[in-house]
């Protein structure tokens, strides 16, 4: 998403909707693990996701954000055709950052989510559908999605594509003659192959553009020292491609190496590099582990104190010059299983994150400004 009011949480928030977005992946990494992807997929017709239902209450503190709440997703197939799933995502919020020390009163609010979702299977072809609502006190989200992904030669390679729309509603608390909108647009291409019976790759290719109030209404900048209202641009394009190799070590053991590059025509450029590893102990315990970096440019209009007035300029952070590494482990514990009708896990995750910011700084202290988060997740999972 742009720079919108999402940038306000966009740092805290990213790793946990990353790990909730990929949870059939992981579940794909997994199978790597437990004995061969051929073995995994086959030369057979594409399969629905698994019937499951998860439970999650997740912890964020960092860099003066605290950010508690559940998630719930629920997902039932229908006449071995069709899958159906339903999702509820909280934040509980309390903000007391830089941005808002420095130059406006700490706050706390609420976001709620809801996503919907449908699969449709037929021969070698995933079609799905996705419907999404997030509201805040001051802030709400729309989105519809849809994607199809085709197997190809017997199941070796994977080829996907989807697009999604959004459109969000932009408010600002006390100041009700304040009202803008915002509206995304993403495109996404991708191929998955497999390599070998124990590797498989995949690369993806993402297109956004977005159209309207693409910073913050309570957000400020500085020019000549003097405190003004931040102005952004009111388009934004962008776009990134990945590259990820899984890959079985054997023992029970397997790895994953990712890189991705993103460019955006407000001149920020981004690379993020992560390895991990995963190794099972007996056939109860999953370990995961793994290191991210990563590293931006900053944006044509950023400036930690301009000296010159011009048309655009911002002082949001996250479109400066920084860099980020994350150290993250989750553990997996296969709590009950009953053989063709269900199996629960119960898992456990914790990422520590650091951000360094090159020219940002501290108006308190007119040092640079970094900071250390923490993300802890704890989840039950059950497959049936």
């Amino acid at each position: 998403m742009a720079a919108t009011k999402l940038g306000r949480w966009l740092e805290w928030s990213a790793p946990l909707r990353r790990t909730l977005r990929s949870r059939e992946s992981l579940r794909r990494v997994a199978l790597v693990i437990g004995g061969g992807l051929l073995a995994a997929h086959g030369a057979r017709a594409v399969d629905l996701p698994e019937d499951r239902a998860e439970g999650l209450f997740h912890v964020y503190k960092g860099g003066g954000v605290t950010a508690t709440g559940p998630a719930l997703l629920v997902r039932k197939s229908v006449a071995d055709k069709v899958s159906l799933s339903a999702g509820y995502y909280v934040d509980q919020v309390s903000n007391a950052s830089i941005d808002v020390v420095t130059t406006a009163s700490p706050y706390s609010e609420r976001r709620t989510s809801y996503d919907f979702g449908a699969d449709y299977a037929y021969r070698d072809t995933l079609m799905s559908l996705s419907l999404s609502h997030s509201k805040e006190p001051d802030y709400t989200a729309n989105a519809f999605g849809i994607d199809v992904s085709q197997e190809v030669f017997g199941g070796m390679s994977t080829v996907s594509m989807g697009f999604t729309r959004g459109s969000d509603t932009v408010l600002k608390k006390y100041s009700p003659e304040f009202a803008d909108v915002v509206t995304h647009w993403q495109y996404r291409f991708g191929l998955t192959q497999v390599l070998t019976p124990k590797w498989i790759a995949a690369a993806n290719f993402e297109a956004i553009s977005d159209d309207g109030f693409l910073g913050s209404p309570y957000r400020a900048a500085r020019v000549f020292g003097a405190i003004v209202p931040e102005r952004n641009p009111r388009t934004r394009s962008s776009r990134a491609i990945k590259f990820r190799v899984n890959g079985d070590l054997g023992s029970s053991n397997a790895m994953h190496a990712e890189y991705r590059y993103f460019w955006d025509n407000w001149a920020i450029k981004a690379h993020t590099l992560e390895g991990g590893y995963s190794r099972y102990f007996g056939e109860l315990w999953l370990a995961d582990a793994y290191l991210r970096y990563y590293k931006q440019s900053k944006a044509l209009f950023y400036s930690d104190n301009a000296q010159s007035e011009t048309l655009y300029v911002s002082r949001n952070r996250q479109l400066g010059t920084f860099d980020s590494v994350g150290l993250g482990a989750k553990l997996s514990y296969l709590w009950k299983k009953v053989p063709g009708k269900y199996e629960i896990k119960a898992n456990g995750a914790w990422e520590l994150v650091q951000y360094r910011y090159k020219d940002f700084t501290d108006l308190r202290t007119g040092s640079l400004y970094s900071f250390n988060a923490n993300i802890v997740q704890v989840y039950l999972s059950a497959t049936y």
